[in-house]
């Protein structure tokens, strides 16, 4: 393989490739690429907020990590044109609420495409925290303000900086090779 061409470095910056093997070179297919992600391993939240009526609206999420310490920030990956993620971008507010591996049904139900998503909270134990729902008996949750959504391919990242939070006990449900798991008892 040739060596990259640099152009001279433009006021102090360094030098770029004129040629970039990684952008240039087509991409790995769908396919592959949704199996590389079934081997990541991450727990499972259900994002909850508030619909045009004020009724409670949520989906399961998987795509969930802390983002920040100073300010208090996390990060959820939503799936474009969700209700839910139409309902916090206009609300400007959302709930998530951590699932321990005993909530596998919770997680079921709040990822059921058949099932609308306000219709997912019907009959589920929930709580008002600042105004928003939280799942009772969640391994943990926290009450955010949208601080930053972005779209990025089929899904939207956004950004909450966390007001509220509630710690609960137990172990975290995990997803991973496109099913639920539990951690094996110590």
């Amino acid at each position: 393989m040739a060596e990259p061409v640099t152009a001279p470095p433009l006021s102090g910056r360094p030098p770029e490739p004129a040629w970039d093997a990684l952008r240039d070179e087509p991409g790995p297919d769908t396919v592959r690429c949704l199996g590389l992600y079934a081997k990541l391993a991450g727990g499972v939240a259900v994002v909850t907020a508030l619909d045009d009526h004020g009724g409670p609206i949520g989906m399961t999420v998987s795509a969930l990590t802390s983002l920040s310490a100073r300010p208090p920030l996390l990060l959820a990956g939503l799936r474009s044109g969700s209700r839910t993620l139409a309902a916090l971008r206009r609300r400007g507010t959302f709930a998530v609420s951590l699932l321990g591996q005993h909530q596998r049904a919770l997680a079921e139900r709040f990822a059921d495409p058949a099932l609308p998503p306000a219709a997912r909270c019907t009959g589920v134990p929930l709580r008002q925290v600042l105004g928003l729902p939280v799942l009772d008996d969640a391994l943990g949750w926290t009450v955010c303000l949208v601080e930053d959504v972005r779209r990025y391919g089929d899904h939207h990242t956004v950004v909450g900086r966390l007001r509220a939070v509630g710690l609960g006990n137990g172990r975290p449900l995990l997803w991973h090779d496109r099913s639920f798991h539990a951690l094996d008892p110590d």
